[in-house]
């Protein structure tokens, strides 16, 4: 029987890649991936040259089965999401979930995460912290969201796209009040930058762009008792 390996892989620089991770991909039979062509360029930086296959939330269901098929025949996969660890708000939870009711070896190979990367540098305290995944897109479902974690205490950390970046910081500021935050963006890229300050800064500063570009992690932090 074969191997299911998870597989982190660069946020941004393609640098931010481990020796073991670069030797699992060389090794394995085949990728299981998001977006071939995203881990295509990894792949030929690299000069790896492997069967990649598309994994993601609308093919999953499929897929799982043939994977499965394919490492109970003798076959390794490594699953690789678009940037960073696997399984964190992508898909593959399944994937991994049935693999060990199978009795299969499912072995992580750790790496870059942008959920570390961020909070390690938002300089808010992070002894604690609660991960909260992509905030809900409609207003009315994001503050009462938000509003089951206005007692929070501990540093909170959620992902956010860039054109819903200041309805949901306006959001936070509504239910949360102006708390310290890290907004995260581009990290590990050429146009990296961490905003830190109030809630109130935040919105002005990213008010005032036409437009926000990039990945976004959002660090804040948590009720003061």
């Amino acid at each position: 029987m074969g191997t299911l390996y998870i597989v982190a892989t660069p946020i941004g620089n393609l640098k931010d890649i481990t020796l073991r991770s670069l030797e699992i991909l060389k090794k394995v039979d085949l990728i299981f991936c998001e977006d071939t062509r995203r881990t295509l360029k990894l792949l030929d930086h690299y000069k790896i040259e492997k069967s990649l296959e598309s994994f993601f939330e609308h093919n999953e269901e499929r897929k799982i089965t043939d994977a499965l098929t394919r490492i109970q025949q003798g076959k390794s996969i490594a699953l690789l999401s678009d940037a960073g660890t696997p399984l964190i708000s992508d898909p593959g939870y399944r994937l991994v979930s049935e693999a060990i009711k199978m009795g299969i070896r499912v072995e992580p190979v750790p790496g870059p995460s942008s959920i570390l990367t961020a909070v390690a540098a938002s300089g808010l305290p992070i002894d604690q912290f609660v991960f909260v995944g992509f905030l809900p897109q409609k207003e009315g479902k994001r503050e009462n969201f938000l509003e089951k974690l206005k007692s929070e205490e501990r540093t909170i950390v959620a992902f956010e796209s860039p054109n819903r970046l200041v309805f949901s910081l306006s959001s936070m500021i509504k239910v949360l009040g102006d708390r310290q935050i890290c907004v995260a963006r581009e990290m590990t890229k050429i146009h990296e930058e961490f905003f830190r300050g109030k809630l109130s800064d935040s919105i002005e500063h990213f008010g005032k762009q036409s437009q926000v570009k990039g990945e976004i992690t959002l660090v804040v932090g948590g009720k003061i008792s």
